[in-house]
């Protein structure tokens, strides 16, 4: 299978290293992974006989401009010789989400899928805003989009709706589908620190970024849960259609006041079909231990399905951290390969 990179922040060069650590475990399910294209925002690497996994990953962990790599480097390399050189099965898309006009990455996808290529992607945007789009010209060219990254990483949330749920209608979905709010407040329970001391410490391990808006205000899971019922419940939603609160009002009043009543308080994201209204929202909630995603805990996610034959299922934990992420993009690479259909 001949691929192409676009994006190698800390996910795509974690997909490198994996794909050399797995290439003995790959070629003996039949599948050799030949990684042509590397595509950054300043130039890429192209390599007709397959990039030295080895080799460049060692060159990025220490240079970000990939134009420079001395064997296929070039800074004007970009997604429309990809395209034009029509030699490759399938792009791994990874540039950053952007929720509001999900580009570059939205552009990308189309022009793969337009042109008989599949595509897998841990990018949000393009699936939150395009999904039913992207999902159709999927279709009338006969390639797979594999997106089971954008929703909990190693978490199987996706995968297991499309495969496992086949034949029911979901009810409702709820899930605990952000690692770094659900960390804070675990440290705010155990510590018995404020939000703040929480957040600095999270920033302190690189489990926050820098700027943690995207995780702490809820905008991360109202764009998961988006996903979620888009694609598994057959809607067209948006952000609009949310209501979002984030963690950044919660106190120590407010851990213990639930302790006290032999509870946890989770950031859940929640959509439920009444019906043929469908409520969805990102709000802080009281859980007690009856409820299946009590126990799930600092970086851990969770999803819990509820369907009208097949009962409730829920799935806790999967790895977190960017090799993790990595490891669910090529789990998608791997069952397109094995002739799964996604679309």
């Amino acid at each position: 299978m001949n691929i192409a990179l676009i994006g190698c922040g800390g996910v795509g060069k974690a997909l490198i290293q994996l794909l050399q650590e797995k290439e003995k475990q790959l070629m003996t399910q039949g599948l050799n992974i030949a990684l042509k294209y590397v595509l950054s925002s300043k130039g890429g690497v192209y390599n007709p006989n397959g990039i030295d996994k080895a080799d460049f990953f060692e060159f990025v962990s220490l240079e970000r401009n990939v134009s420079i790599y001395p064997k296929g480097g070039n800074p004007n390399l970009s997604i429309e010789d990809i395209i034009s050189n029509k030699d490759i099965d399938m792009l791994i898309e990874l540039t950053p989400t952007n929720k509001d006009t999900g580009e570059p990455g939205l552009s990308h996808i189309t022009q793969a899928l337009e042109s008989g290529i599949h595509v897998v992607t841990g990018n949000k945007g393009p699936v939150v805003l395009a999904y039913k789009k992207l999902k159709n010209i999927a279709k009338d060219n006969g390639v797979q989009l594999g997106i089971g990254c954008t929703t909990g990483g190693a978490l199987p949330s996706i995968n297991a709706g499309f495969m496992d749920l086949a034949g029911s209608e979901i009810l409702s979905i709820e899930g605990i589908l952000n690692g770094t709010t659900n960390f804070i407040i675990q440290l705010m329970e155990e510590k018995g620190i404020n939000y703040n001391e929480a957040l600095k410490t999270a920033q302190d391990l690189g489990i926050a970024e820098r700027d943690p808006s995207y995780d702490i205000e809820g905008w991360d899971t109202a764009i998961k849960m988006l996903i979620l019922v888009n694609v598994l419940m057959g809607e067209e939603k948006t952000l609009k259609d949310v209501k979002i609160s984030g963690i950044t009002g919660i106190t120590q009043k407010d851990i213990f006041n639930a302790k006290t009543r032999g509870r946890k308080l989770k950031l859940i994201g929640k959509a439920v079909r009444d019906g043929e209204k469908l409520d969805m929202s990102v709000v802080l909630e009281e859980i007690d231990s009856s409820h299946p995603l009590y126990g799930v805990d600092g970086k851990n996610k969770g999803v819990r399905y509820v369907t009208d034959t097949l009962g409730d299922l829920t799935i806790i934990g999967g790895a977190s951290g960017t090799k993790a992420a990595a490891a669910s993009i090529l789990r998608d690479i791997i069952n397109i390969h094995k002739g799964y259909k996604f679309v």
